[in-house]
């Protein structure tokens, strides 16, 4: 299974990064997890067909982590795409990426369609089968209109598992229990604040998460500043990771 960072920034393009996209390639099943208002633009940059993506699953509603499915859906219609999307979210993500839409551009999410949009609403440690994969969401802390989510990925004897945005709690290390890779977000090195991980907080919980391998993301400046003396792997956009 292949894992590829289209994005790995925060919502206000620290470092001139993508904001948060990550790709998931499991043999016929492609997969984005977060979509962020410039994933479109990634996609192209690194060489992944929209098309081809068959399920979008986001961790909260922030314009960082969905509002690029408005683009990829508009993208899909002027493509004369006819493969299915599923878009999976929190309670309330269909009537959040329609009223996105409208706000963007009006009239565009009642347009008659060559492909069929389904959209799912996710609900905490209830697992969501898509094909041969299947999506556990674990619920986390990061206020966001609907509730967020840290999202457990499992298919052919493979788990990749990714925080979303959050402060800590004890369900990320549910969620990162037995996983090959655990993606978590540190966006501060120390700076302990609501709603959101850092890199402190992350490590002294390291052991009880019993991942295989970490990797951080959505980063900001002052995190982009001191990475090259992290002791830890960090995301790059364009960077892949075979699991």
């Amino acid at each position: 299974m292949k894992v590829r960072f289209l994005g790995s920034g925060d919502a206000f393009g620290s470092g001139g990064r993508f904001q948060t996209c990550i790709h998931l390639d499991w043999g016929g099943a492609q997969i984005l997890v977060d979509c962020g208002a410039s994933s479109l633009i990634a996609m192209r940059r690194f060489g992944v067909d929209p098309v081809a993506i068959n399920a979008v699953i986001l961790s909260h509603l922030h314009g960082d982590h969905f509002g690029g499915v408005p683009f990829l859906i508009l993208d899909g219609q002027f493509t004369r795409r006819t493969r299915p999307l599923v878009v999976a979210g929190p309670p309330g993500v269909e009537a959040r990426v329609r009223d996105a839409m409208e706000v963007f551009f009006p009239g565009s999410s009642r347009v008659e369609r060559r492909f069929d949009v389904r959209y799912v609403e996710l609900a905490d440690r209830v697992p969501l089968s898509l094909g041969s994969v299947s999506v556990t969401p674990f619920g986390v802390v990061h206020a966001s209109g609907a509730p967020p989510f840290a999202l457990r990925v499992a298919g052919d004897e493979k788990i990749v598992a990714y925080s979303g945005d959050t402060e800590w709690t004890d369900s990320l290390i549910d969620a990162a229990r037995g996983a090959d890779l655990f993606i978590a977000e540190a966006y501060f090195f120390d700076k302990a604040v609501k709603f959101h991980l850092d890199l402190a907080t992350l490590l002294r919980h390291r052991a009880r998460l019993e991942c295989r391998r970490l990797i951080v993301t959505h980063m900001n400046e002052d995190m982009l500043r001191r990475r090259d003396a992290l002791d830890i792997e960090t995301a790059e956009d364009g960077k892949v990771v075979v699991v």
